[in-house]
């Protein structure tokens, strides 16, 4: 293909303009801005708080205050999520000095009474929050996400995707907190 002086004025602005939509126009529009980084805004602030009312039951972020929370955020619907149960349970399990909060962002609750009758969590204090305001606050849409929060109530470390809880490196730094 050959190209003329007219064909080359109308195809170097086209691809400027293509240029200019793919890589600019995501930061003008707020969508490149996203923290899905390890090193939220939040860390070292205190954790953003919740209550959760669903029917009988109610949890509040700051009742475990005092304690090492884990909050995950998750949906029953998302394969990462089920990949990462098995060792969040074992945590909650092996270390007394933890509370695991996983919380379900699940809109459907047949659906979500479903995965944990398949899937029990011993020792996890489970709650849906299927208006998905706690996970907002934290600004994850995106599951698996967990937060870890010192004894005082403050944030100090994000995870995102699935992870081993039980692993060595895991054990040790929740160990120092």
């Amino acid at each position: 293909m050959r190209f003329s002086p007219k064909t080359a004025r109308r195809t170097v602005p086209a691809l400027a303009a293509a240029f200019a939509f793919a890589f600019l126009a995501p930061s003008f529009l707020g969508i490149a801005g996203c923290d899905r980084s390890a090193k939220p805004r939040q860390l070292d602030m205190p954790a953003p708080v919740f209550t959760i009312t669903t029917g009988a039951q109610t949890v509040r972020l700051t009742d475990y205050r005092g304690r090492i929370v884990i909050l995950n955020f998750w949906a029953s619907w998302c394969g990462p999520c089920l990949e990462e149960l098995p060792t969040l349970v074992a945590l909650a399990r092996q270390n007394s000095q933890i509370t695991v909060l996983a919380v379900s962002t699940d809109e459907d609750p047949d659906a979500y009474a479903r995965f944990l009758a398949t899937h029990p969590m011993p020792g996890v204090v489970v709650i849906r929050d299927g208006a998905q305001q706690s996970n907002a606050l934290y600004g994850t849409f995106r599951f698996p996400e967990s937060y870890v929060i010192d004894r005082n109530g403050t944030l100090r470390r994000k995870f995102i995707g699935p992870q081993v809880w039980t692993s060595p490196e895991l054990a040790d730094y929740l160990g120092k907190l």
